[in-house]
């Protein structure tokens, strides 16, 4: 056998041993054993909005609106960070930097008045939707504060405000809130939708979405795709009493995805490596022309359609988005998704099918809790989870 077949010869077996080698580095950052169930204690007053899960490092944040608790995987809490006056939501964990990514919200509609009374502060004018970006190795003891300690660094998202302070028609009725943006929630890295190129991940990061029955606009889902690669250069510490306004002009991509209205859009936004999709968990909306679906899974192996879309009185070009051609369909819209009651606290994929789901509860004394449970994706016509014992 001359050089160049023993060459050719070779390269398959190198890749499967690559691949082999690659596969199991990932195993050895994974618990072989996930616990069945993890337990946030009680957190105040305010109810988990998101978790992100360090597998490396075996440890697990929860987000609780006006805090981010940091635990090990037992349960044992290993530090806190306390002192947000906005809306901390949705979070999730970059494997390229070590760090935790959240939305964070200052607004004045009924959620963000609704926080700054709970904590008795003065009500304000200021608007700024941002991304947190946590240094979760900095975070060793519990109340350590937001603003003081150097732990959290914020990226302002300028398209979010504008969107959010914008005014449209729909109907014979100038509305506020273009698309009815309420801000941010759902938060994702995630490779480029319908691309094979999985090294690259990207941040998306999800709208809120007001749910009002009585317009059109607000029937679609919105992702915001970022590339974080400089984002170094537009991080700033967090100082509430004077909010900046450093970040990228604009985001790379605005995709659209049709669902029926939703209160308050994606309120968790997941990518499971498994399946190669976006998981999207919502609070359902009201419109009785739409099904009203709890979870959508988002196919990221389908590329991004050239469409164009009604919202409000105008037809505007977008890119579109496909839901995933499993789960019941609704007859009359054509829609997909699974009536499921939990995940829009807390949807965390872990790898092989596995995800933890947050379970909120509000107990008698007025305090919030949730619990992790283990669950199995399934995403049959009869259910979308089951649990994993």
């Amino acid at each position: 056998m001359d050089l160049i077949m023993k060459k050719l010869f070779l390269l398959p077996i190198f890749s499967i041993l690559l691949l082999t080698l690659n596969a199991q580095s990932q195993n050895r950052n994974r618990p072989t054993n996930w616990p069945d169930s993890i337990y946030s204690g009680k957190q105040g007053g305010f109810h988990v909005q998101g978790v992100a899960v360090d597998q490396k490092n075996g440890y697990v944040y929860f987000s609780f609106t006006d805090k981010l608790i940091k635990m090990d995987l037992s349960g044992k809490l290993i530090g806190s960070v306390t002192g947000f006056v906005g809306h901390l939501g949705d979070l999730d964990f970059n494997t390229d930097d070590g760090k935790i990514y959240g939305s964070l919200e200052y607004k004045n509609d009924a959620i963000g008045n609704g926080i700054k009374k709970a904590l008795g502060m003065q009500d304000t004018h200021e608007t700024g939707f941002y991304i947190a970006i946590f240094d979760g190795s900095r975070i060793t003891r519990p109340d350590m504060n937001a603003e003081t300690e150097d732990l959290l660094r914020t990226v302002y998202l300028p398209e979010v405000v504008s969107d959010y302070e914008a005014e449209v028609q729909v109907g014979d009725t100038v509305r506020p809130h273009r698309f009815a943006c309420s801000g941010i929630d759902g938060v994702a890295f995630a490779p480029a939708i319908g691309s094979s190129a999985m090294h690259k991940k990207y941040l998306y990061v999800a709208y809120g979405i007001y749910g009002d029955t009585d317009r059109n606009d607000n029937d679609y889902q919105i992702l915001l795709t970022y590339d974080i690669s400089h984002w170094n250069n537009y991080a700033k510490p967090l100082s509430q009493d004077q909010l900046h306004h450093s970040g990228p002009k604009k985001p790379l991509e605005k995709y659209f995805i049709k669902t029926g209205s939703t209160n308050y859009g994606i309120q968790n936004l997941a990518y499971d490596p498994n399946s190669g999709n976006l998981f999207a968990a919502v609070y359902r909306g009201t419109k009785a022309s739409f099904p009203n679906y709890d979870l959508f899974v988002i196919d990221g192996h389908q590329k991004p359609i050239e469409s164009q879309i009604t919202l409000g009185n105008d037809k505007i070009k977008a890119k579109t988005l496909s839901l995933l051609q499993a789960g019941p369909q609704d007859t009359k819209t054509g829609i997909r998704g699974w009536h499921f009651p939990w995940g829009a606290t807390g949807l965390c994929p872990l790898g092989d099918g596995l995800f933890y789901i947050s379970h909120n509860e509000k107990t008698k004394d007025g305090q919030q809790q949730s619990t992790l449970y283990l669950y199995k994706w399934v995403g049959s016509t009869e259910q979308a989870f089951i649990r994993d014992k």
